[in-house]
């Protein structure tokens, strides 16, 4: 009942205990700004309250003008993706200055419930709360019982945050930061909350930057890390707003108040002047936005309800052109344009386009007032809209957040493009072949090492970011942004194949300029197939399934993230996290292969069994995802004869540092002493195949053979991800491309490996799919919080990392969205 109680006394008295603007707002979203309090009235009631009392000191008393952001935070689902515990969950949001202290904080100061949560009583627990220790708001607590649960919150909480400083426009940054709080199902709920606030199981921080603070509407995912993997879908609202005006006392000396008024006259007036410019910019923001998303989501909003007459007090007529003047040199923008009069030229425009000079102090106050409610009474308009169309509007922005991944996120990302010769033989031949070769052409041997070359190329990327400003309107991730420098670097390659076969070396290799990176990515998304027509996809049922297998030694969850990622980008999907060889994946290639592909087709047989009861089936699209010697595993089941019949719906490939060519080249020699332990041991079987030693002869070796499948040949998009500090697996096998010590050799192993490389490059530029992706993605991780370890020095960390890191598999992956839909 003492929480019921403490509910109502938020609602009614407000949160703050100064209350012109508080009060107004308190109330709910469908609210009305209350009369104004005129200046003049303001005038008259200070001077009413003079004590009569002589000193030394004279009282200064003058108005003061002082405004607020307003944060408002929609919080509207909770979706467990991948949480490893059941029990009670809860949701705490603050708000501070960056680099502010304890005392600047934002103040919860509304919170609007729009729907009922969709959960049972056995499932939710208590209410809402605000904690006046540390400003934060909370969540009720709500239990979470089975993966991929969704829990409807649907509410509105708001924030006001006080300026640290007055300055226009903003220089400070405000960090939003989310709290997951946990707690184990108790048998005694009334210890439910103290067991939740004892420590946050999760912290996901965002910053918003200060241009943000004048207008923002944008979609924000919390996701909170890899432990406690989620999707909470919220949205962020920001204005400027008029707090109040309220008369200061300053007491000052006698005989120093004559040279001090000057002077504090003329600061005043400018302070004053850089809160009008101020509110007149958030105004502009404000209502380009709210006329934007009412268009967007089609649902208009009448000019009536954002420029009512009620706004221009009769006092404050004969100043209307005060409002006129604004920072862009223009008059009011948009809709007030019928409203308030234009300028008549009297007012003479300084460079930052204001009219300090032109304007007493007291029409600097009365424009503040005047704009001041027109701001709020657009920001009331808005969160009355935005309840009545609360999904449109969290569709229309989570939309925009998707397509400005490619943009946010290309400060990681570098795109090339490659030519793919149509044979790569063997670059150095001796003088009796060079002369007689009938038109035969050659690849150069490199003259530098491609590894080097790889690293150099990231780590020079690397110093650029560390060096770059962030300067958007974007809410920035502070995952990411944190510390943008520490944030692996993702060189897209996309391969083409030449018109005709380089005889230059490397000469086919070309670097994209950055003004080509939209042509790239645009290139990409050209050439995905629109297999199904528009009445087929719109009446018929696409199964899509993602299948995930983990390579030496590995755990079925080990690709969990990356599976994650797929969830958020096609939440329809199904995925299978293989187990068929968890603990066996020591044998031979072949035995894992069979049990792999027997699980896969009895998986894909039971969704289809599903899908085709709940609708009409019409086609399937069938993904895998491997990593390291999983690569192997599924390129095998492939080729087993069950699987056959499911080759034509192969859809994206993901290879995540996979040795498709083996060991032939492997330059780690402490990796390859391991190698040979395990072989001379263990006779660890999987081993001999990677290494070639499983037959006499290489020709009959599983590896050669296994290239000569057409295990590459029916997806219609592959990705290769590959990392140049991954020790585990070569470079150039990850990459399915040559590599320098096989430039000169001419033995039987050197055509060996052409043959293998060349087998795999045919498949990928075989016909079967005409508008087949062929992207190289290199990934280059900041390794150095790794200090220097056997698992650095060997190589170890980075092949680990693709597993235990994800900030790749987002760039990659929300990059090019389609190729994972």
């Amino acid at each position: 009942m003492s929480v019921l109680l403490q509910r109502l006394k938020w609602i009614i008295k407000g949160f703050n205990k100064s209350a012109v603007m508080n009060a107004k707002r308190l109330d709910g979203p469908d609210v009305k700004p209350l009369p104004e309090i005129t200046l003049h009235q303001s005038k008259k009631q200070s001077s009413g309250k003079s004590n009569g009392l002589k000193s030394n000191h004279e009282m200064f008393n003058g108005p003061v003008l002082d405004a607020v952001h307003e944060i408002s935070i929609y919080i509207h689902r909770f979706h467990n993706l991948d949480l490893f515990q059941q029990g009670w969950y809860q949701l705490k949001i603050t708000i501070k200055w960056e680099d502010g202290d304890t005392s600047s904080f934002g103040t919860p100061s509304r919170v609007v419930q729009y729907e009922a949560p969709d959960l049972g009583s056995d499932d939710i627990y208590g209410v809402w709360r605000i904690d006046d220790s540390d400003h934060s708001f909370s969540t009720q607590p709500f239990r979470i019982r089975y993966a991929r649960q969704d829990v409807l919150l649907a509410m509105m909480v708001s924030f006001n945050l006080s300026p640290n400083k007055i300055e226009s426009p903003p220089t400070s940054s405000v960090t939003l930061r989310f709290e997951l709080l946990y707690s184990p199902v108790l048998e005694n709920r009334l210890n439910l909350q103290t067991c939740l606030d004892t420590s946050p199981a999760a912290v996901h921080e965002f910053r918003i930057p200060p241009k943000a603070l004048m207008g923002l509407h944008a979609y924000c995912p919390v996701h909170f890390d890899a432990f406690h993997s989620v999707l909470v879908d919220t949205t962020v609202h920001v204005s400027l707003l008029k707090s109040e005006v309220y008369n200061s006392s300053l007491k000052v000396p006698s005989e120093a108040k004559a040279t001090e008024d000057g002077i504090n006259g003329e600061n005043d007036k400018s302070q004053q002047a850089v809160f009008v410019k101020s509110l007149s910019s958030a105004r502009d923001i404000l209502l380009e936005d709210v006329q934007k998303i009412s268009t967007a989501i089609n649902e208009p909003i009448d000019p009536k309800d954002i420029t009512p007459n009620e706004l221009f007090h009769p006092s404050l007529r004969s100043n209307r052109q005060i409002a006129d003047c604004e920072v862009s040199n223009r008059v009011s923008s948009i809709a007030f344009n019928n409203t308030l009069e234009e300028s008549n030229g009297e007012v003479d425009f300084d460079q930052d386009g204001f009219f300090l000079n032109a304007m007493s102090k007291d029409d600097i106050l009365k424009s503040f007032d005047l704009i001041g409610n027109q701001v709020f009474h657009l920001w009331t308009t808005f969160l009355n809209y935005h309840r009545a169309n609360t999904k449109k509007i969290l569709e229309l922005l989570r939309n925009q957040w998707a397509a400005d991944r490619k943009a946010e996120w290309s400060i990681w990302m570098v795109y090339t493009k490659v030519e793919m010769p149509h044979q790569y033989i063997s670059s150095v031949v001796d003088d009796s072949s060079s002369h007689g070769s009938r038109g035969r052409g050659n690849l150069r041997k490199p003259s530098v090492d491609p590894v080097q070359t790889a690293t150099m190329r990231a780590e020079l990327h690397r110093r650029s970011i560390a060096q770059m400003r962030m300067n958007n309107r974007s809410i920035q991730d502070l995952q990411i942004f944190g510390d943008p420098s520490r944030i692996p670097i993702v060189v897209v390659e996309r391969v083409v194949n030449a018109p005709v076969r380089s005889t230059s070396g490397n000469s086919y290799f070309t670097q994209r300029d950055q003004k080509d990176i939209d042509a790239l990515i645009a290139g990409v998304e050209a050439n995905l197939p629109n297999k199904l027509p528009v009445t087929t996809r719109q009446n018929g049922c696409v199964l899509k399934i993602v299948v995930f297998v983990h390579g030496f030694q590995g755990h079925h969850l080990d690709l969990r993230l990356i599976r994650n990622q797929w969830l958020l980008i096609d939440p329809k999907v199904e995925f299978l996290m293989s187990e068929a060889n968890e603990d066996k994946t020591s044998g031979d290639f072949r035995e894992m292969g069979e049990r792999l592909a027997l699980e896969v087709v009895s998986f894909i047989k039971k969704k289809m069994d599903k899908a085709s009861r709940t609708g009409i089936l019409t086609t399937i699209k069938l993904s895998f995802v491997g990593h390291s010697i999983g690569n192997i595993i599924l390129r095998t089941a492939l080729t087993d004869s069950i699987m056959e019949p499911y080759l034509r719906y192969l859809h994206t490939y993901i290879s995540v540092s996979g040795p498709h060519l083996g060991y032939l080249y492997s330059s780690n020699s402490l990796f390859n002493g391991g190698l040979w332990l395990l072989k001379k041991l263990k006779g660890t079987q999987c081993i001999h195949q990677l290494t070639f030693t499983d037959d006499p002869d290489l020709q009959n070796t599983f590896l050669y053979k296994l290239c000569k499948q057409k295990t590459l040949e029916h997806f219609q998009n592959i990705i290769l991800l590959s990392s140049p500090q991954d020790g585990y697996v070569p470079y150039h096998s990850a990459r399915i491309e040559t590599c320098p010590a096989s430039s000169g050799d001419f033995s039987k192993k050197g055509k060996v490996f052409l043959e293998m490389l060349n087998d795999c490059l045919d498949q990928i530029r075989a016909p079967s799919s005409e508008h087949r992706v062929f992207m190289r993605c290199d990934v280059n991780f900041d390794i150095s919080l790794h200090g220097r370890n056997l698992n650095t020095i060997i190589g170890r960390a980075a092949h680990i990392e693709f597993l235990e890191a994800d900030s790749f598999a987002k760039f990659i992956m929300w990059s090019f969205p389609d190729l994972f839909r």
